[in-house]
């Protein structure tokens, strides 16, 4: 048998780039789960139509993730850096000025901003929604993308209650259910209009209370 060359690039001519070209496929993937997911719903995505819609072998998602959960959940995280471009290289980190009022309208105007972006809003829904009836996805979708949120909310409340904003005893993990519960509720069931000036008017009750002043 004559000897086998060795794939060797063209003299002259730079090797393929492995890296750009996994970039690409991820990218691909991505895109092709999210339209998945709001054209055919959740349950009937499935990682062979994920597959043919990005153009790449089942085997290269099966590579990199192990469900197709686990590839949406990684394409929403996606989503969401990619809709705040300019805010460094970490964008969930929760501001800390010094006003816990003005921290905390901040990041809920920004997740205004984001949830009335279609973009997010329409794969969004369809993924909520089927967490919703089906409890091991909506576990997935809390531990995986919500939990990281929530821990920020809870840290920036643990450093107001240190600096004399909030009262000691309060538990932060259902304080913040006053900020982000209300809109969601809003988002979701369409029970009203999501705005600046609705985010900022929950900050206000909950750090002030219904009752007289």
């Amino acid at each position: 048998m004559a000897a086998q060359k060795s794939a060797q690039p063209a003299p002259g001519k730079p090797a393929p780039d492995s890296t750009r070209r996994s970039e690409k496929s991820r990218r691909a993937i991505y895109d092709a789960a999210l339209a998945l997911v709001v054209e055919v719903g959740y349950p009937k995505t499935t990682i062979e139509g994920i597959a043919a819609r990005a153009g790449v072998g089942k085997q290269t998602i099966y590579r990199w993730w192990s469900s197709k959960a686990d590839v949406l959940m990684e394409a929403f995280l996606d989503l969401a850096e990619q809709s705040v471009p300019d805010a460094g290289p970490e964008p969930y980190a929760f501001p800390d000025t010094g006003d816990i009022a003005a921290d905390v309208k901040g990041v809920l105007r920004a997740t205004v901003d984001q949830m009335r972006d279609p973009k997010f809003d329409v794969p969004s829904r369809a993924l909520a929604a089927e967490g919703v009836v089906n409890e091991q996805l909506g576990r997935e979708l809390v531990a995986k993308l919500m939990q990281p949120s929530l821990d920020l909310y809870i840290g920036r409340l643990r450093a107001a209650q240190e600096a004399g904003q909030v009262r000691p005893e309060i538990d932060p993990r259902i304080a913040l259910e006053f900020f982000i519960s209300p809109l969601a509720q809003r988002w979701l069931q369409h029970t009203g209009p999501i705005s600046h000036e609705y985010t900022d008017t929950l900050v206000d009750y909950a750090l002030h209370g219904l009752a007289p002043r």
